[in-house]
């Protein structure tokens, strides 16, 4: 969302979408129709990342991997939410 600030030095202010979760909280990636997630196996977010395409980024990781994934919000749930 853009927004403009009153008076002659008026230049256009980008809010940030805010991340709805924090650095080591435990997140699951969602199941997509046609996709199986893997045991609804859980990731430790491991920092925020800059929004794409409006969405908050997030860094991920498994304790059952060696290596860290990116993904948007939309893509993930609190490690506390029912897999439907």
């Amino acid at each position: 969302m853009i927004r403009f600030t009153k008076g002659p030095a008026s230049t256009p202010r980008v809010e940030k979408p805010s991340h709805r979760f924090t650095v080591g909280q435990m997140v699951r990636i969602r199941s997509r129709i046609g996709m199986a997630v893997k045991d609804a196996e859980t990731f430790h977010v491991k920092a925020t990342l800059p929004a794409k395409d409006g969405s908050p980024q997030y860094r991920i990781r498994s304790d059952r991997e060696n290596h860290e994934r990116v993904t948007t919000e939309d893509n993930l749930e609190g490690a506390e939410a029912v897999a439907e």
